[in-house]
């Protein structure tokens, strides 16, 4: 009888060690963000809901892979599941950077509009690379941080300006900044050493960041609301159950809607901790909209002119 119970013994941890699977799960940003705090819930959840048949484990900060390999990381297969900066892809399709086209969407309420009307685009344009899209988050809208007050646009000239995508890069470039890709966890050390002198972030950047150690002045422009998107490979998809499937896909869903709110509860309290260490936080002037806005309508001329049938589709149907 011992015999029998150990057998059974055996073939059942044979079973769970079959079927039970961990995901690595690389993110761009620190463990202090919001973005990878809401992440970490959503592995917890799928582990819960699936009794531990699914395990995520979610290596922060480009610990893994950095920031700009993570997607191919996930379509090749060398990892399950990954975040990104959903507008560094704009390069492949101009629908994927349309939630950083300046003054496109400048308000929650205009961000979920947009993602209502991208969403599927998103979605098509990237199962044609075998990738499937779990949920999309935004970062709060973006404000300008300097070393002193920005009148106007004339202010900006000649600034070493850090970007993180393209559409950064030509804003910078339009204002007669000096653009420079400098990635989020890289954002002390850039000021430190003079590589940048000004930048376009969200309050939770900042504050994140230190920004008090190496700048004085933060505007709320409310530029855009980018998005983080967080996708699966097909094929490692296609290899849950569907039972397994079905709870990743409910805890995907919960992580947007949590994600949202917790992008809302942000923008004031990061804000808050800004000027709470001495960063002086002061409205934008009406000349500095107006000459910001010229420059996004010129950036939404030079879009239209030029953007993927997909991208034109969104954009005529907000």
């Amino acid at each position: 009888m011992n015999k029998i119970l150990g057998a059974i013994s055996i073939s059942l941890a044979t079973v769970t060690t079959t079927w039970a699977q961990t995901w690595d799960m690389p993110t761009p940003y620190g463990d202090t963000t919001f973005h990878t705090q809401n992440i970490r819930q959503f592995a917890e959840d799928v582990s819960a809901a699936t009794n531990g048949e699914l395990q995520i484990t979610v290596h922060s900060a480009g610990s893994l892979f950095p920031h700009a390999e993570i997607k191919n990381a996930v379509r090749s297969g060398q990892v399950q599941v990954g975040e990104f900066f959903l507008s560094r892809i704009v390069n492949e399709n101009a629908a994927f950077g349309l939630d950083s086209q300046p003054f496109l969407a400048t308000s929650y309420e205009d961000a979920e509009a947009l993602w209502a009307e991208q969403r599927e685009v998103v979605s098509d344009l990237l199962a044609n690379q075998r990738l499937v899209p779990l949920f999309s988050v935004p970062w709060p809208a973006q404000g300008l941080y300097t070393r002193a007050e920005i009148e106007t646009v004339d202010d900006l000239k000649g600034l070493r300006f850090r970007a993180y995508n393209a559409a950064l890069e030509q804003f910078a470039s339009l204002a007669g900044a000096a653009p420079v890709q400098v990635e989020a966890p890289d954002i002390p050390q850039a000021f430190a050493t003079g590589q940048v002198e000004a930048m376009i972030t969200s309050p939770s950047t900042g504050a994140n960041s230190a920004a008090w150690d190496f700048l004085t002045h933060y505007t709320p422009i409310n530029a855009w609301l980018p998005k983080n998107i967080v996708v699966v490979n097909r094929r490692a998809f296609d290899s849950l159950s569907e039972d397994v499937q079905a709870a990743v896909l409910e805890a995907a869903a919960a992580a947007e809607a949590r994600g949202w709110e917790l992008s809302q509860a942000e923008a004031a309290a990061k804000t808050q901790v800004l000027a709470d260490n001495g960063i002086v936080v002061y409205e934008p002037s009406a000349e500095l909209v107006a000459g910001l806005e010229d420059i996004g309508a010129t950036m939404q001329a030079d879009l239209e002119a030029n953007a993927s049938p997909e991208a034109l589709a969104v954009i005529n149907s907000l």
